[in-house]
């Protein structure tokens, strides 16, 4: 358990006062619509270029290893979003070895159709409650990859019970698809939800190396985090002209303020 330490000042100096951090139960949900089997840019040593769902269990695993190494009593379940969500893994756990079976276990076949965030929002609620009766907090990542499905929920106004985090991956835009439709959806349902700051993150390059950014940005502990308008991570490290794109002129939906 970590305690940070602190808003008075005290002889010209500035203090915050001490707050206990509280360790993480971690639930991801992951989309197993057909879309995450859509193939991106990045490839395997063999050149064969890998799915969403490939580069999603690669970068849970390195979140996973990475939040253990910072705090080892941090825990893990996973769950899958179709229609609705189910339990892939329930018992939360701080073994690496269940993560990896768990991620193996993921896979994708059919469109899904409608998502429905409903039944997720009552399992974490649930777990939350659970979590906190052991001086923990709670905290959902879902990895959302539909470009033309929005998802829809029911939930009260009033009940903030648990962090929600997003990562979304998604097509460009085209008379097919309506990303910016579903970014959205998906930031309507986090300010909902969330009860510590939550973030949301997403990406229509189709570059393993922009979700793994991202993943790692999502290490940090939402009850230290500022506010994501805010965040000016990750730093370059090569000084760019103003005028150079980074995305080489591919569409990306806008991240909006939380």
């Amino acid at each position: 358990m970590e305690v940070a330490e602190g808003g008075s000042s005290v002889g010209g100096r500035f203090t915050l006062p001490p707050r206990r951090i509280n360790n993480e139960d971690i639930l991801f949900c992951v989309d197993v619509d057909a879309e995450s089997l859509v193939e991106m840019k990045s490839t395997t040593v063999n050149g064969r270029p890998i799915t969403r769902l490939e580069s999603i269990r690669q970068a849970i695993l390195l979140f996973v290893n990475t939040k253990l190494s910072m705090n080892p009593d941090h825990r893990f379940a996973f769950a899958t979003l179709a229609k609705t969500a189910s339990w892939l893994r329930k018992e939360f756990s701080s073994e690496v070895e269940s993560a990896i079976a768990a991620v193996k276990d993921l896979s994708a076949t059919v469109p899904c159709g409608q998502a429905d965030l409903t039944h997720l929002f009552k399992l974490a609620a649930h777990e939350a409650r659970k979590s906190r009766a052991q001086n923990r907090i709670l905290r959902v990542i879902i990895i959302y990859c539909r470009s033309s499905v929005k998802p829809q929920h029911q939930w009260p106004v009033n009940q903030k019970l648990f962090t929600f985090d997003v990562m979304y991956l998604h097509d460009k835009p085209g008379p097919d698809n309506c990303p910016q439709a579903v970014y959205d959806a998906l930031v309507d349902a986090l300010e909902l939800v969330t009860e510590y700051e939550g973030y949301i993150f997403e990406s229509g390059q189709g570059s393993a190396r922009v979700l793994f950014r991202h993943m790692c940005m999502l290490l940090s502990q939402p009850q230290q985090r500022c506010p994501q308008e805010d965040l000016d991570i990750p730093k370059s490290l090569v000084k760019k002209s103003p005028a150079a794109d980074t995305t080489n002129g591919e569409d990306i939906v806008p991240v909006s303020s939380q």
